[in-house]
């Protein structure tokens, strides 16, 4: 009996890195692969909602984007020791295929499938290359993209496919949408992993700006950071709101389900689930974002009419529950974003990146 053909897939410690890989590992392991994750101790923490089968190798790695100068300075050193620690897994445990979705703890895996000569790919899932993807984008024989059309670099060869998004996702694909009314709604805020200030600050004062006839039927569910939640949480109940906070859901896709309208960042797994439950949404753009790639991922759902884009220096409180109320006060119009939001969605997005896969495995013949 043959060996199963391994995957190891080598992501960054967000969400929008996460998200994509978990949805791969879910559809590999379906097809008789194996499946081991490279990850930090920031990406650790989204590992609880991959498939139990998968193998998690925790790695050494380290960004330039954080801590003081002597942290800097010991970041090549770090990343040395991960590409060591990574070729020697491999060199024991040869992987049929590497992929990577970004960040700096992806540096390690698919630095030493480069040395080793293992086959190699990197899915971006932004609209801009991120910085290590754009290291690799010359270095790997396959990449693919969540938001079409990306920039490459000269010579460079992309394929559109879509941003994958986890089965919990899918199987509210289209969920019925519950136009807005006079009843119960419910209003998503999220703010990519960790949540967002500036949604804290704006989004409770913009719902007291409500007209009563909407805010009485209102019940929020706010994605807030650990030291901004109490505030906000306090604001919502000193107001009368029905509010829950918390740092992270881990139940995204049926309370995006439940939802009239979603307030959110523009990070590419976001728009992603937006894009294939299919919901109303309020996008507001990470202001210094590299590249300004939320403003790219954003593109597709506001060409669509699905979503009201609010540049960071233009929301105001004013600004915001304005556009709120404008959603829902609207519902033939909010039906008509719901149905273009699933126009752009790519439901089948993790089996274009799975058919990338099996075809390098085919290519370099399998457990060669």
């Amino acid at each position: 009996m043959s060996k199963k053909p391994l995957l190891v897939m080598a992501a960054g410690g967000t969400g929008g890195h996460m998200f994509p890989a978990q949805a791969l590992a879910e559809q590999m392991l379906a097809r008789g692969w194996r499946v081991k994750l490279s990850t930090d101790a920031r990406g650790a923490r989204y590992i609880s909602g991959f498939p139990d089968a998968v193998e998690i190798e925790q790695i050494s790695s380290a960004t330039f984007a954080r801590g003081g100068i002597a942290a800097k300075l010991l970041v090549p050193f770090r990343i040395l020791g991960g590409i060591i620690s990574a070729k020697v897994k491999m060199l024991s445990d040869k992987p049929t295929v590497v992929v990577g979705f970004g960040g700096y703890p992806s540096i390690p895996a698919l630095s030493a499938a480069w040395i080793l000569r293992r086959p190699r790919m990197i899915h971006e899932q932004n609209g801009v290359l991120g910085r290590v993807n754009q290291v690799f984008a010359k270095r790997v024989d396959a990449v693919a993209c969540g938001i079409w059309p990306t920039p490459m670099p000269a010579g460079v060869q992309a394929f559109d496919t879509g941003n994958p998004v986890r089965a919990a996702v899918l199987e509210r694909e289209g969920a019925p949408y519950i136009p807005p009314g006079d009843y119960p709604m419910s209003i998503l805020v999220i703010g990519g992993s960790q949540g967002a200030r500036i949604l804290s600050d704006v989004v409770p004062g913009a719902i007291t700006k409500l007209p009563e006839d909407i805010l009485r039927n209102i019940r929020i569910s706010h994605q807030a950071r650990d030291e901004d939640g109490h505030r906000v949480a306090e604001f919502y109940s000193d107001h009368g709101i029905d509010a829950d906070v918390r740092a992270f859901f881990d139940d995204i896709p049926s309370r995006m389900a439940d939802a009239q309208l979603v307030i959110s960042r523009a990070g590419a797994s976001s728009i992603a689930d937006i894009s294939v439950i299919g919901r109303p949404s309020i996008l507001i753009p990470y202001a210094v974002a590299a590249g300004d790639h939320q403003t790219a991922n954003a593109r597709g759902l506001v060409d669509a009419q699905a979503a009201v884009l609010i540049p960071e220096s233009k929301l105001t409180i004013e600004s915001l529950a304005e556009n709120i109320s404008a959603i829902l006060t609207q519902d033939k119009a909010a039906v008509a974003m719901a149905a273009g939001a699933r126009t752009v969605g790519r439901p089948n997005a993790t089996g274009a990146l799975v058919d990338m896969v099996e075809q390098l495995a085919q290519k370099a013949g399998h457990n060669a």
